[in-house]
């Protein structure tokens, strides 16, 4: 059985695995492409939670809150879990692939986080309340200044010894993997 080069098999003379954020986000190199996906993911997690905290407040059927014991679990303790792995992978895994799906979970993750600033800040469940409007105001400043900086930044491309420091990393990476080294 086959699989085409877009589910991970490897290209004609070529051993490593085809990225989908390649395809996704061309022209772009590996480095910053792992800002961009945290970026992306940031972005559409704080809006998700949002729209879905929403229709929790106002009791549509079928979404609810997550309790454990009778307590309930806020989405900001996801977060935190997410970014503790995020953390501890980041630590053995430097291959080009690996950050850019480490970049869209830390984006997840901090979204997470920061969608219930408000609550962490005063240590009340102050997410409807006007208080609760701090955390929309750091979630809306967050998005604005790192997509204003990638905006800003888009012409520039890795320098050479990026692109070969981030080519060998992907090879040693790739040969631990197989038993080589």
């Amino acid at each position: 059985m086959t699989s085409s080069p877009s589910r991970g098999a490897t290209r004609a003379g070529n051993s490593k695995k085809f990225s989908p954020w390649l395809r996704l986000l061309p022209g772009i190199s590996p480095k910053r492409r792992s800002y961009v996906l945290a970026w992306y993911g940031f972005t559409l997690t704080f809006v998700g939670m949002r729209l879905l905290t929403w229709l929790i407040h106002i009791d549509v059927g079928g979404f609810g809150d997550v309790s454990a014991g009778g307590v309930h679990l806020h989405h900001y303790v996801w977060g935190i879990l997410l970014l503790m792995a995020v953390g501890a992978t980041a630590l053995s895994e430097s291959s080009p692939r690996a950050r850019a799906w480490l970049g869209l979970a830390y984006g997840i993750g901090m979204a997470l986080v920061i969608d219930e600033a408000a609550l962490l800040i005063s240590l009340e469940d102050v997410y409807w309340d006007s208080e609760g409007g701090l955390s929309i105001a750091v979630a809306i400043t967050v998005i604005a200044v790192v997509g204003t900086v990638l905006a800003v930044t888009r012409g520039r491309r890795a320098s050479r010894a990026d692109e070969e420091a981030d080519r060998e990393r992907a090879e040693d990476a790739a040969r631990s993997r197989s038993g080589d080294a």
